[in-house]
């Protein structure tokens, strides 16, 4: 048996933001202009990226859910599937709109198509991957003859100024995380000139559908090294000095939870930069003994990465590993799309499956990392 990616649709909302306009539309902190904000951008090498938000008002103009139905109405326009005929929907973010109820059952319902299997993923850049999955071995098992599966993210909600004010001194909980880690401002602020809004929705079928090429999916491959790592990107929490979480349920207290700013969503930087590649290479080794891959074999290499800085460090490891990809064969639109998150494979994948630089026999290595707590996940896909 096998199943195929028959389809692929994506919604980016509103017109695409160039840099020198993101403080202006995201917000100054406390009136002040971010001292990180030029630095970062010069690292992560976005020019245009687009928010759900409203240029003259700021006021947001999609719900996470809103913008995964539109990918999924962009996807039936372009395959000409009938949501009428949907077997399993599988949704993965990581920025839903509430807690509950779970994401998928939102959009179900906003879809208003027939009855259906639903399920929601969690996570970070994974939980797109780990949706398909789900839908991939549903069609794959002869459970259903069809799935669509979604990657949808709205973090612009979180990154406007108004989450950002700062805290009074006199909380000494907050003045013993900020000795214990000063660098906490600009982990908060890093992210603010990061991450993008997007929506991605695949069809995943038994067999190919329509008249131009299909994607073959060999194999999903998704592994967890926490074990060997603090959580590095968070949200709902904060972490100490020792690498442990205080949730924000553990507080037993909401307000107290948004004024310790458990509320802003942070990256530890410096965890990142020394763990992200060397965990990517013992993961590259274990995937490649697992399905026995071999650079050479692939035309495409689509890697997700939040920034063009990780760009060097993965080529490198790569290289280290005896599985270098020569750089033409490198596919990426973050510059111009920016890092959407969970859905940044999709969208890929959609350019280079609706533009047509695709031929049959041709192979696809994607690679998915994952910060929160360093997850990496791995697909190869044959056009077909």
């Amino acid at each position: 048996m096998a199943a195929y990616i028959s389809g692929i649709g994506a919604f980016l909302p509103n017109d695409p933001i160039g840099n020198d306009e993101l403080e202006h539309l995201l917000g100054q902190v406390d009136g002040a202009r971010s001292r990180s904000r030029a630095l970062v951008l010069r690292s992560n090498g976005i020019k245009t990226r687009h928010y759900a938000l409203d240029r003259a008002s700021g006021e947001m103009t999609h719900t996470n859910c809103e913008l995964t139905v539109e990918a999924i109405n962009a996807l039936c326009v372009r395959t000409g599937f009938s949501l009428e005929d949907l077997e399993c929907l599988s949704c993965g973010t990581s920025s839903p709109d509430q807690m509950m109820p779970n994401h998928s059952v939102m959009v179900h319902a906003e879809l208003g198509s027939p009855p259906c299997e639903t399920v929601s993923t969690s996570g970070v850049c994974c939980s797109g991957l780990t949706a398909l999955k789900y839908g991939y071995l549903s069609v794959l098992s002869g459970t259903t003859t069809n799935a669509v599966t979604t990657a949808s993210e709205l973090p612009s909600a979180a990154l406007l100024a108004e989450n950002y004010e700062s805290r009074s001194a006199s909380d000494d909980r907050d003045v013993e995380r900020l000795s214990a880690n000063p660098s906490v401002a600009f982990e908060a602020d890093f992210l603010r000139w990061m991450l993008s809004d997007a929506a991605s929705a695949v069809l995943i079928t038994d067999k190919p559908l329509g008249e131009t090429v299909s994607l073959r999916i060999d194999w999903v491959e998704i592994i967890s090294m926490a074990h060997l790592a603090d959580p590095c990107t968070y949200f709902g929490a904060e972490k100490f000095k020792d690498g442990t979480l205080l949730g924000w349920l553990q507080l037993r207290n909401p307000r107290a939870a948004l004024e310790g700013g458990h509320f802003q969503l942070r990256q530890d930087v410096r965890q990142l930069a020394d763990m992200i590649a060397p965990l990517f290479g013992e993961t590259l080794e274990i995937v490649r003994k697992r399905r026995g891959i071999q650079a050479e074999e692939y035309d495409w290499f689509l890697p997700h990465y939040s920034s063009e800085y990780f760009r060097k460090p993965t080529r490198d490891v790569m290289s280290e590993r005896g599985f270098e990809i020569p750089d033409d064969k490198w596919f990426t639109n973050l510059p111009y799309k920016g890092n959407t998150g969970s859905a940044s494979i999709f969208v890929m994948l959609e350019e280079l499956l609706n533009g047509g630089r695709l031929q049959p026999g041709q192979k696809l290595f994607c690679l998915v990392p994952e910060s929160s707590r360093f997850t990496y996940g791995y697909m190869q896909l044959t056009v077909v």
